[in-house]
């Protein structure tokens, strides 16, 4: 007989749909959706637009959508889900373990609360230490984690980093399970090299061409901002001459898209009076630097197999995995990121698929995109795409079956 197993999580995503696919196959499974069925189709306050996904996030698997008696329903803050008959249902359903997805709120501590030493409870989550708390904040932060994880069993790391926060919050080697994040890397691999080659035509980019995507929230704890600013540090400097080709291309919307257009507009202006010292005009420059806004997922593959090389330049605070990157690399892409970004230290290996700099250190960025090559690119794509395989849904499942089954 199949073992029951009950995923407690806020709203559907596609970053667990196919993980819940998977595990449907293999337990008696139901996943509980917090935020209630209002979630299907949310206003995202990063995207600041409604957000409703064009693939499918509710096939194959069972759930259930719970009641959410919240004034102000989301997950962006504690009182945001508030069900008065989560632990009723979790009982009923009576599982052999269950998982929790997120901690921060008010029904999440109640699970943690109600079933501990009842039933088997682990936790998935990416937070990492990443940013630096300073002050009495962080020693009261310090207390309350150690008493959050001390009511879980056991806790599935997604990297090396989430690893190192959940053992400087109490949790010890032996109950941390390593399951890889992951995504659907067969819809990112499969080809799209026509829509791709369209999509640059329309932008003006020659085969030939470099083209750097930044591809999320607009938003400044990615601080796309940074990106902007070495990416005209760089065509402007005389060593740039070889760069001649590289574009820019920003996908998504978010508080810092005025400012950032803003910016680029000025160099329209500047393009009236003003010649660069390598011969570009300021409206060349302008025209090497492209926005597209939200696009929805079917679209996402076509973007990154369309550029070279992607970059994502967060210096947080709250800046966790960054599944865009394994994303990238599926698509066979090179990848540029700032130590911020929590998969920086497993999935990049430094001048083989990609590049790491310091956050806020906009030399360091300049200097990576001065020396973009475009043969080289296309072989750190390839390593990018060896070393993502590693990175799957597939082991995911393995290490909760393994558990769930022990």
């Amino acid at each position: 007989m199949l073992k029951k197993l009950a995923i407690i999580t806020t709203h559907p995503i596609q970053y667990y749909a196919p993980l819940f696919q998977l595990l449907a196959k293999e337990t008696n499974l139901t996943v509980f959706y917090t935020w209630g069925e209002g979630s299907l189709k949310k206003l995202d306050p990063g995207f600041n637009r409604v957000i409703e996904w064009d693939i499918p996030l509710l096939e194959d698997y069972p759930y259930q959508f719970l009641k959410n008696e919240s004034k102000y329903p989301g997950s962006h803050h504690f009182k945001g889900i508030i069900n008065p008959n989560l632990i009723e249902h979790i009982e009923e359903f009576n599982p052999d373990a269950i998982i929790l997805i997120g901690y921060a709120y008010q029904s999440h501590l109640q699970v943690l609360r109600h079933f501990k030493g009842k039933t088997p409870l682990w936790f998935r989550g990416d937070s990492t230490l990443l940013d630096k708390d300073a002050g009495w904040k962080k020693y009261i932060k310090s207390i309350y984690l150690k008493w959050v994880y001390s009511h879980v069993d056991l806790a599935f790391y997604v990297g090396t980093a989430n690893k190192a926060y959940f053992k400087k919050y109490g949790l010890k080697e032996r109950q941390l399970v390593f399951a890889p994040h992951a995504i659907d890397s067969g819809r990112f691999a499969e080809n799209r090299a026509e829509e791709a080659a369209v999509l640059r035509k329309k932008l003006h980019i020659r085969p030939e061409d470099v083209l750097i995507l930044f591809a999320g929230k607009l938003e400044p704890k990615k601080d796309p901002e940074l990106l902007l600013d070495a990416f005209i540090e760089m065509i402007k400097s005389k060593k740039a001459m070889h760069n001649e080709k590289s574009h820019l291309l920003f996908v998504g919307n978010g508080i810092l898209e005025e400012s950032l257009k803003l910016k680029v507009e000025s160099l329209k202006r500047e393009a009236k009076s003003e010649s660069l010292d390598n011969n570009w005009t300021s409206a060349s420059l302008i025209n090497s630097i492209h926005f597209m806004g939200f696009q929805n997922q079917q679209m996402m593959p076509v973007l990154y197999q369309a550029c070279d090389v992607f970059c994502l330049p967060s210096k947080g605070p709250g800046e966790t995995w960054g599944l865009a990157v394994n994303e990238a690399m599926a698509s066979g892409k090179a990848v540029i990121l700032a130590n911020k970004v929590g998969c920086a230290a497993d999935l990049v290996k430094e001048n083989i698929n990609g590049f790491v700099f310091e956050a806020h250190r906009k030399s360091q960025l300049t200097a990576i995109l001065d020396k973009l090559e475009k043969n080289h690119l296309e072989k750190m794509g390839l390593a990018s795409k060896e070393i993502i395989k590693q990175w799957s849904f597939e082991k995911q499942v393995s290490s909760i079956l393994n558990k769930l089954n022990d």
